[in-house]
């Protein structure tokens, strides 16, 4: 198993999930006295059709500030951002199409991440799951595979991260959290056992807001492992990734 192409995929899928949920469809009615349909996302392209006023288009799809639509006769073409927000919904509702921005990173509820990076010398990839109660605390649910040279281990956490400055486009977080480990040696180590222990754990670490949904995360993370023998382990961890948040 390549971990560093697994990462990837994970961001690819990431990235994707990400996109596609902001070009869902959705039904708008047009309260100017037309709409163009261009052949193509640009000023450039042609304008090839005019919808009335009153008529309702299918939103598509979105590139940048263009947006694909279809008739009701099943005319499709390209609409600038400015004319898709002079129609309403359905409902009487000017349509709204908020990007998110630095305002929505500090109020977010949820964030979903992958990251990659070195655990006591292991190859590490990272997947987690977050919910914020407040601006300032938060909880999240992280899942970890480490690909050792004598062995493989995984290990669930729960941790509470407070975020002292989360209005600061760079900001930076604190981490105290505990779980499971298991530990599978490789299959070469005669008498080697599968071993299961509990783990403790404190961190520190920094959030960025790229733009958009998207987050650079990169933490320091130093565990404890309760061993059942007399001396416990203490494992140093390094990563970093991307995350998206809603």
């Amino acid at each position: 198993m390549d971990i560093h192409k697994t990462l990837v995929a994970a961001l690819c899928l990431l990235f994707s999930a990400v996109l596609s949920a902001g070009e869902g469809h959705f039904q708008a009615q047009i309260t100017e006295p037309y709409l163009e349909l261009h052949t193509g996302p640009g000023r450039g392209y042609p304008i090839y059709y005019v919808i009335e006023r009153a008529e309702q288009v299918e939103v598509l799809k979105r590139r940048t500030d263009w947006f694909k639509v279809r008739s009701h006769d099943g005319h499709e073409g390209w609409v600038t951002r400015e004319q898709l927000e002079r129609t309403q919904t359905l409902a009487g509702v000017a349509t709204d199409l908020h990007e998110p921005g630095i305002g929505d990173f500090s109020s977010r509820r949820w964030e979903l991440g992958v990251m990659g990076g070195d655990f006591d010398g292991a190859d590490v990839l990272n997947a987690y799951v977050g919910y914020a109660f407040t601006e300032n605390l938060s909880t999240e649910v992280s899942f970890t595979q480490a690909l050792g040279l004598y062995s493989d281990s995984q290990m669930a956490t729960i941790n509470v991260l407070a975020q002292p400055f989360p209005t600061w486009r760079v900001s930076p977080f604190f981490t105290l959290g505990t779980g499971v480990i298991q530990t599978n040696p490789r299959v070469t180590l005669v008498q080697a056992e599968d071993q299961t222990d509990q783990v403790g754990l404190v961190g520190v670490g920094v959030r960025a807001y790229l733009t958009r949904r998207f987050v650079l995360r990169a933490e320091y993370k130093s565990y404890v492992i309760f061993t059942s023998r007399d001396d416990n382990e203490e494992i140093q961890e390094w990563k970093a990734g991307f995350s998206v948040f809603f």
